[in-house]
């Protein structure tokens, strides 16, 4: 019997993960390396959209993610005075396109951990060279060298992999605002619906998870800061200064939070530009690696999830591995790089500030139809996985 290809994917974050059960889904030996000394999680919630959860199920997990989270019903856009801009009926959105969920990033990250056998991550392991020679590729690390396949790098926004197999490609740019992020205690029935609301060059947003707690987050156009997106980096009081004022329950979250000790996340909102390949012979990059993107339509980890699918498919049904990789840049670079394309839109009219800017924005907000929405919806959360991806033994 001849001996699985062998894997290896740098990065154990959302999309690392996903990519390691998609490619052991496929017949291929995997193996996970972590810079990090520990799997800690960082962040705070997410959204997962239909093609996302589409992309889950295909692997075997969207069951227990939707146990996890919360099907999001209602929600909009509001001013600071708490008047509504737009009214979203996700109960929609999920008749025409599958269901939307919400959760703590912890707990998709713990669903994607149980689902990779003990052992396959090694954490501690920073990536120091890659080499492509005679039909496989050499990662060299501080710890010594990995010989593999296929290698995948799905190790975020500021990838080592991408600086090592593509030298020339474009570093990534701020894109003009800051994230602050946090979760609060849990608060039944405070905030039985989610809502963002849109000031001038400042936007704050909350949504309830399934235990009470309410995931915040807000956008604030600034110089960049350069910090880590670790806990304890933000200012609660910084946010408070900003939109402490607006409407309820904005300053009771903010002092539910303040009262627990909730620790605020800070961070730089980078994204990476259009890249002309995700591969590179039997090199492939994944998630925020390939295309990080801003937060705007909430599709960083959905994007990340599709990448997982469809790297793992390609890599099922190709002959080899360069032809399954080109496969993959062919299916997954026009429709990431266009939805992050979509999203810096979105953002870049949502962090207006000059007044006059900010009140077309908000009546031309306040006068576009639901239904106009959701048609531009659809081309993002219609994805579809391939059909039957996998098949045992994977390509050499």
């Amino acid at each position: 019997m001849s001996q699985a290809p062998r894997a290896i994917v740098v990065g154990a974050g959302i999309g690392g993960l996903a990519a390691a059960v998609a490619l052991r889904l496929a017949g291929l030996d995997v193996w996970v390396l972590e810079r990090a000394p520990e799997l800690a999680e960082v962040g705070a919630g997410l959204s997962l959209w239909p093609n996302a959860l589409r992309a889950l199920d295909v692997l075997g997990l969207g069951d227990r993610v939707r146990a996890s989270g919360v099907l999001q019903a209602t929600g909009g856009l509001r001013r600071p005075d708490g008047r509504w801009l737009a009214r979203a009926d996700t109960g929609e959105v999920s008749r025409r396109f599958g269901d939307v969920v919400m959760l703590a990033r912890a707990e998709l990250l713990e669903v994607l951990r149980d689902a990779v056998p003990s052992g396959v991550v090694r954490t501690g392991v920073t990536v120091t060279g890659v080499e492509q020679r005679a039909g496989q590729v050499v990662v060299a690390h501080e710890g010594g060298r990995e010989t593999a396949d296929v290698l995948v790098g799905a190790d975020g926004v500021r990838s080592a992999v991408r600086r090592l197999t593509w030298p020339q490609a474009p570093v990534p740019r701020y894109a003009g605002y800051l994230a602050y992020r946090l979760l609060t205690p849990p608060m039944p029935g405070l905030a039985d619906e989610g809502a963002e609301t849109w000031g001038a060059g400042v936007r704050f947003g909350y949504v309830p998870l399934r235990d009470g707690r309410v995931y915040c987050f807000a956008a604030v156009s600034a110089p960049p800061v350069g910090a880590p997106a670790t806990a304890g980096t933000g200012s609660l009081d910084d946010l408070e200064a900003l939109v402490g004022s607006w409407h309820q329950p904005i300053p009771t979250l903010l002092a539910a939070a303040r009262s627990e000790g909730s620790p605020v996340l800070l961070h730089d909102i980078e994204e990476v530009p259009d890249l002309p390949s995700f591969a590179a012979g039997r090199v492939a990059l994944l998630g925020d690696a390939a295309h990080a993107m801003t937060p705007n339509l909430g599709q960083g980890a959905c994007q990340a999830l599709e990448d997982a699918v469809e790297l793992g498919a390609c890599l099922a049904t190709a002959p080899d591995v360069p032809a399954a990789l080109a496969g993959y840049d062919r299916r997954r670079r026009p429709r990431a790089q266009g939805i992050a394309r979509r999203s810096r839109t979105v953002g870049h009219v949502a962090q207006w500030s000059a007044p006059p800017l900010v009140a077309v924005r908000d009546l031309v907000t306040r006068l576009t139809p639901p239904g106009a929405v959701l048609r531009r919806l659809g081309p993002v959360l219609r994805w579809e996985p391939p059909a039957s991806p996998w098949s045992v033994g994977g390509p050499r």
